[in-house]
């Protein structure tokens, strides 16, 4: 008769399995951004990062941070600019010859369009979410497909008012749900190839990005209120979560969305 299954790795770095993986984190603004959640917990368990930051004014914040995750690669990347993240991608060639992971965390909407009704959005405003904060996920995964020509995760940032109303959340909404629905797709067309491709939505976390919501904060206290758990999310929740699913540990997962956020998007 077989004894019960053990695990001998000892090590919670070893454990997991990061260590000698190469990632690309986009999207971290300051130290209470997700994408630091995440960056901070994959480097912990010994992946080994590049980093981007959106233009002069936002590296004073994120310098101090890429210089903590010992990232050898810390580039610009604004995806409105021309060539930039085209940029970051050649860099990755020539410094690792390959990737093992894209941690996608953007998103953007003009301010009047964010806080008015999507009957009234601009048609240029719609445009420009559905570019920054969608279509920007589908230029990096084809940018990376090279890279990972023996597997790899690409995962993206949503929010469930891709999938309900959420007042106030406004144009976010369609374009996190297309968001949702393109990582389906590139997961689909790339899983043949051993990439997998995720989307994680947290619930309301007080980030940079959350600021532009209109009445955010009650939007925080009513998710906490509905939410089994009574609580909120914070970043290392997110991180954690990420650094595992990025993990070969999780290589069955994908095309879904993975929801980190007490169980506030099971009540209606």
């Amino acid at each position: 008769m077989n004894g019960p299954v053990t695990i001998s790795a000892a090590d919670p770095v070893q454990l997991l399995g990061l260590k000698g993986k190469k990632g690309l984190v986009i999207g971290i603004a300051n130290e209470q951004s997700i994408a630091f959640g995440c960056a901070k917990h994959c480097r912990a368990y010994g992946a080994e990062l590049a980093v981007t930051y959106l233009n002069e004014k936002s590296d004073r914040f994120v310098r101090p941070l890429a210089e903590q995750l010992e990232a050898p690669i810390y580039l610009p990347c604004d995806v409105r600019e021309d060539g930039q993240l085209e940029a970051v991608f050649k860099a990755i060639e020539e410094k690792w010859g390959r990737l093992d992971f894209v941690i996608h965390s953007i998103a953007y909407a003009n301010r009047d369009d964010l806080h008015g009704r999507v009957t009234d959005c601009s048609r240029e405003g719609f445009a420009l979410a559905m570019d920054v904060s969608c279509f920007s996920f589908v230029r990096c995964a084809k940018l990376a497909e090279p890279l990972m020509d023996k597997g790899g995760c690409l995962m993206t940032v949503s929010f469930y008012g891709g999938r309900k109303v959420v007042e106030h959340y406004n144009v976010m909404g369609p374009v996190k749900a297309a968001l949702e629905s393109t990582t389906k797709y590139l997961a689909h067309e790339l899983g043949p190839k051993g990439i997998r491709v995720l989307a994680l939505s947290p619930g309301p976390l007080k980030t940079r990005a959350a600021s532009g919501i209109a009445r955010f904060d009650e939007m925080m206290e009513e998710a906490a209120a509905r939410a089994p758990t009574h609580q909120l999310a914070d970043i290392n929740d997110c991180g954690s979560f990420a650094a595992y699913l990025v993990s070969d540990l999780a290589k069955s997962v994908t095309g879904t969305t993975v929801f980190i956020d007490g169980g506030a998007h099971i009540v209606g």
